[in-house]
């Protein structure tokens, strides 16, 4: 087995390990229909994706954009996902503040 085909292998089982663990998070959000749950499944299969088309596309570097592209979706999608988290979580504690305060139900 020389380097390309060993690296054909690695890039594949990289992708599908991402695909794998897309769908763990795609089983998280159905079970709490948390929206970052969703960010990270849809991040990792873009990952994915990514790793199938380093693997599939003939001598494209990484540092080309159409590879680069699609990983910087995935992690802008991450990004996007707990920054959204982290304001839903301090709206939540202000509502809850500001509800005790005026003690309604």
């Amino acid at each position: 087995m020389n380097v390309s085909e060993v690296n054909l292998v690695l890039h594949g089982a990289l992708s599908l390990s991402a695909w794998v663990a897309g769908l763990f998070f795609l089983r998280f959000w159905a079970s709490s229909r948390d929206r970052l749950f969703l960010y990270f499944c849809v991040a990792f299969w873009l990952l994915g994706l990514n790793w199938l088309g380093v693997a599939l596309i003939p001598w494209v570097p990484e540092t080309r954009h159409q590879v680069f592209v699609v990983r910087l979706l995935a992690f802008v999608l991450i990004i996007v996902g707990v920054v959204e988290k982290n304001r839903r979580a301090r709206n939540d504690a202000t509502a809850a503040k500001t509800q005790d305060k005026t003690g309604a139900p």
